[in-house]
C-alpha cells in the first residue's frame, strides 16, 4: 500500500511540475505560483505593517521631545516612508537628523519641505536652526529673521532668535 501511494504522490508531482513548465512568463516557471499567478503575490506578508493615520509621527515626537533623537529619527524615517506627503514627518525627520549630525539626510528633508511649507515659521525655524547647529550664523539668521516676518508673535522664532545672539556672543574656540 505504501508502494501505490507512493507512486500516485511521485505521479502528481511530475504532472504539477510539467504543468509548470509549460506556462511562459517574463521570468520563467520559477516565477510562477502554483495557482498561475506570480510567485510575488503568494509571498509573506505578516511583516508589512499597519499605521493608524499619525501614530508614528506622534511616537516620534515623543522620542523627540524625550532627547532620544535615534530613535526619533527612525519613527519619522518610517513616517516619511509611509506618509510621504506629510510635513509633520518631514519635520521630524529633518530635526531629528539634525541633532544626530546627519546633515546631509536634513538637508534632503528641507528640500522636499522648502516645496511643501516653504513660508511656514516652522519650516523656516528647523532651517534656521540647523545651520545654527552647523555654525553658520549668517544663514541662520536669515531663516530666523524670514520667520519673525511671517509671524513675529511667534514664541519659537523669539527663542531661536536669542539663541543665535547668544551663540554669535560668546568667543570662538579652537
Amino acid at each position: 500500500m505504501a508502494k501505490v501511494l507512493s507512486v500516485i504522490c511521485l505521479a502528481v508531482c511530475a504532472m504539477v511540475a510539467g504543468c509548470q513548465s509549460n506556462v511562459k512568463s517574463a521570468g520563467g516557471a520559477e516565477d510562477m505560483s502554483s495557482f498561475g499567478d506570480s510567485a510575488d503575490s503568494v509571498n509573506d506578508l505578516s511583516d508589512a505593517s499597519f499605521y493608524p493615520t499619525d501614530e508614528l509621527v506622534q511616537k516620534g515626537k515623543v522620542q523627540f521631545k524625550e532627547r532620544n533623537f535615534g530613535k526619533s529619527y527612525a519613527l519619522f524615517k518610517k513616517a516619511v516612508e509611509v506618509y510621504p506627503k506629510d510635513p509633520q514627518a518631514w519635520l521630524g525627520y529633518a530635526a531629528s537628523a539634525d541633532h544626530l549630525g546627519r546633515f546631509d539626510n536634513a538637508d534632503l528633508a528641507y528640500a522636499k519641505l522648502e516645496k511643501m511649507i516653504p513660508n511656514r515659521p516652522e519650516f523656516l525655524n528647523n532651517r534656521g536652526y540647523s545651520y545654527l547647529l552647523r555654525g553658520d550664523l549668517p544663514r541662520a539668521r536669515r531663516y530666523f529673521v524670514k520667520a519673525y516676518e511671517i509671524d513675529p508673535s511667534n514664541e519659537t522664532t523669539a527663542n531661536n532668535l536669542e539663541l543665535m545672539r547668544n551663540s554669535a556672543s560668546l568667543a570662538e574656540r579652537g
